[in-house]
């Protein structure tokens, strides 16, 4: 159900800082950039709770230095009640992409999510959550 509702005001400088959101991010209008803005909130905030999400810890690393997955492959099984699948892609000769899908109490994603970002190496990590329930 959608309900409209008119008189919310914003400072200039708020304003300007939605417009060139809703730009960035191709929302076609303001409403869209905020509705946006509002359901991530609502997603972090149920991070916050400890509630069921599901999500995905991206990796990006050299393949060339086989202890990151041994590592990787180690903290894993320490959260296999949470990890639903894991993908491998050679970005290139040096580089690799895992992306391991999770499912779980958020601060048990969040937990394994640190883990694996901080494993020696780790190039780039991000843990994306969304709601699940």
């Amino acid at each position: 159900m959608s309900v409209s509702r008119f008189g919310v005001s914003l400072d200039e400088d708020l304003l300007k800082a939605l417009d060139h959101f809703a730009s960035d991010n191709g929302f076609a209008n303001r409403s869209q950039a905020i509705r946006h803005l509002i359901e991530k909130n609502m997603v972090e905030e149920k991070w916050k709770c400890d509630n069921i999400v599901a999500g995905a810890v991206v990796l990006v690393f050299n393949n060339q230095k086989k202890d990151i997955l041994k590592k990787s492959s180690e903290i894993q099984s320490e959260y296999n009640d949470v990890i639903l699948s894991v993908q491998g892609f050679y970005l290139n000769e040096l580089n690799y992409l895992e992306i391991i899908a999770v499912t779980g109490p958020s601060k048990r994603l969040t937990e394994v999510s640190e883990k694996l970002i901080s494993i020696k190496g780790i190039q780039h990590g991000k843990l994306v959550m969304s709601k699940a329930q």
